[in-house]
Parts: structure tokens; sequence; C-alpha cells
């Protein structure tokens, strides 16, 4: 398993950084990578998050020197969203064949986690986050339908959506974590404006299902100082909690977010006019 390690940031330094510094700190390039578990780890809010892709042989999740546990989820817990084909997950035992769309909630004190594709040709693509917890909750499977939906945005604006939640307290207990998966009705691009901060949680993005020549435009920074990323398919993007978050992209996209800090109110956002962006 690989380990990217990535330190917090003071926006009054980050709002100095070019371009390449940009995407050094806050872009994560390489999430998938055939036969590789990565995993990135957020020192903002602790959160890891990453990408498990088992051709062959099966990936294990595995506790890394800088947890200082004996396994991964000794002290967290995890979500996970499958976006590739037909995968199988063994949770200390039990087994889950899950589909395109299908995740799971995975409780703290869970000892083993594996990954496995059912066809190397059309592997599966388990995409996961994980938060510090405090409390035992219980596995649970999730898919499409199971997931609680909110329609938001209109035609109009371009950001007609479905945001998908599939950890959240609607749907499953967790400690901290909460997880989804945003889709862009037909026609649509942007996927939130205006745009909003939550300094009470950080979140990363994860964009996917777009064309080779497909870019996300990740809008970032505070919100007299605004940044961007160019963001490719199955690319992650680290969101610190003084940051707006907005994107719009040339073509259609999904997104996958995970969110950690100190609540788990999706609703709890701190709306930013566009007169007032810089």
């Amino acid at each position: 398993m690989q380990f990217d390690i990535r330190y917090a940031n003071h926006p009054e330094d980050a709002k100095q950084y070019d371009t390449k510094a940009q995407r050094k700190h806050f872009l994560v390039e390489q999430v998938f990578t055939p036969g590789e578990l990565r995993m990135t780890y957020s020192h903002q809010d602790r959160l890891i998050f990453g990408g498990a892709m088992p051709i062959e042989k099966p990936l294990e999740l595995e506790a890394d020197k800088e947890l200082g546990t004996t396994y991964f989820l000794e002290r967290r817990e995890l979500g996970l969203i499958n976006i590739g084909g037909p995968g199988r997950l063994v949770i200390d035992g039990a087994v889950y064949d899950l589909t395109k769309s299908e995740g799971a909630y995975v409780g703290m004190g869970t000892q083993y986690v594996r990954f496995e594709s059912k066809d190397p040709t059309n592997p599966a693509k388990w995409y996961m986050a994980s938060a510090p917890a405090h409390q035992t909750y219980p596995t649970v499977t999730i898919n499409l339908h199971q997931a609680n939906p909110k329609k938001l945005g209109s035609s109009e604006t371009s950001n007609e959506r479905t945001i998908y939640q599939y950890v959240h307290p609607a749907v499953c207990k967790s400690c901290q974590l909460v997880m989804g998966m945003t889709i862009l009705s037909k026609g649509s691009v942007w996927n939130t404006m205006p745009c909003h901060t939550h300094e009470r949680r950080m979140e990363a993005y994860f964009y996917f299902d777009m064309e080779q020549d497909t870019r996300v435009f990740h809008f970032f920074g505070r919100p007299e100082e605004t940044r961007h990323l160019v963001v490719a398919n199955e690319q992650a993007v680290i969101s610190p909690s003084w940051s707006i978050h907005s994107g719009v992209g040339t073509a259609s996209y999904t997104f996958i977010w995970a969110m950690a800090g100190e609540n788990q109110t999706f609703d709890d956002m701190d709306f930013v006019k566009p007169e007032d962006l810089k």
C-alpha cells in the first residue's frame, strides 16, 4: 500500500502558491493504479482517502507507520464506493459482492478488509475515505437506491443535480465521516453555485466518469482570494475548511465527496454571494 502525506496549509500561505505549488498541495493526480492500493493522508482533519484497483490478486487494507496502530481501522472508520467493474469485498470474513455505484460503511475495530475484482479485464475500482472514530458502528452495504437523494439546482442555472448521501445520518450511523456521490443532470455543468464554505469541516472531492479530454475547473481558496485547479478524470482534490469549493466541467462528470470535522450536518454551510467572489 502506498501512502502520500499532505500537510495542512494556512490560507495566508496558500494564496501565494503558483499553479505548480497548488497542484502539489491540493491535487491528487493518481488515485488508481492497476494492482495497487494508493492512499493520501491529509492533515486536514486527518482524512485519509484513495483507491484500490485489484487485478489478478486481492488487495488488503493495512496499517501504516503514520497511524501508529496495529491495524488500519483500530481507531478509524471507513466509507467506500465501487466505481468500476464487479468486485468482492471481504470484511472480517464476511463477503459482499458489489457492482458499480454500490458502497459500504465499515466501522471502527474491523481488523481485516480485502478488495477483489471478479473480472481482471473489467476490474473493480474501490474509492474510499477514512476518518478518526471514537465508537464502533455496524458495517453496512449501501447501494444507489438506499442512499438518501437530494435534488438541487435547476437547468436554468446549469447546476441541476442529485446528491446521493451514502454515509450520512439518514442512511447509517458513523462517528464523523460523511460521504456521498453527486450526479449532474444532462446539460448541467456546475456542481454548485453560489458556492460556500464550512469552517467546521474539511472535504475531499474525487472526479470521475469523464472522457479523456474532459476537464473540471475546481475553484477553491478564500472567497476574496479564489484559485482554481484543472482536474482530469479520476483525480481528487483536498478542500480545506477555509476554502470555497465549486466546479464546472467542459462535459459531463460525477464526483464523490467525503467530509470530516466537527459535525455531520450536511446543510451547515456559509454561502457566498457571487458578487462577493474575487
